[in-house]
């Protein structure tokens, strides 16, 4: 069960989602090779890096899958107005997938909902649990409460890799 802390600390990290902010867990970067032209519907500032967001476990179609981009700060980290951007996307069953512009080359974090009803929040429960599906990079363990920002820290050294994040829902 999570602790009191991290039930506030879990909702702070949507607050900036439901602002335009940002996504949850992956297993990584995939080493396929950059492309020269991002894939049509890329979201976010426009650059020369973008990276391909596979996310599985994903339990209907209904509404967009949000993706929150985070800098490689940690104290920035699901924290108000912390996050780099939101891209959203339409929800797919099963697998959505999405593109996501980065400003560089360097290490990121995603976090990512599955906001069903299209309202651009993450909701919670009553008593402040997540009410939808969510994610990090690396998709690290979440029982206990939030991952810690360097479990969830992203290498992405080119344009074009593909990193998967496994959609949880409560």
């Amino acid at each position: 069960m999570m602790k009191h802390k991290s039930v506030r600390a879990l909702a702070a990290l949507f607050v900036p989602l439901a602002l335009g902010a940002a996504v949850l867990g992956t297993t990584g970067a995939d080493a396929s090779p950059a492309a020269a032209t991002p894939p049509p519907g890329c979201t976010g500032p426009a650059s020369q890096t973008w990276l391909n967001v596979v996310v599985d476990g994903v339990r209907n179609s209904n509404g967009l899958v949000a993706v929150t981009l985070y800098a490689d700060d940690a104290s920035k980290f699901l924290v108000k107005r912390g996050s780099l951007y939101v891209g959203r996307v339409d929800a797919q069953s099963g697998t959505t997938r999405a593109c996501i512009f980065v400003p560089r080359t360097g290490v990121y974090a995603l976090a990512l909902y599955h906001d069903e009803n299209a309202n651009r929040s993450f909701d919670r429960t009553g008593i402040g649990f997540p009410a939808e599906g969510f994610g990090f990079s690396n998709n690290p363990a979440t029982l206990a409460g939030l991952p810690t920002f360097k479990s969830v820290r992203l290498n992405v050294p080119k344009s074009g890799l593909t990193t998967r994040v496994h959609m949880k829902y409560p």
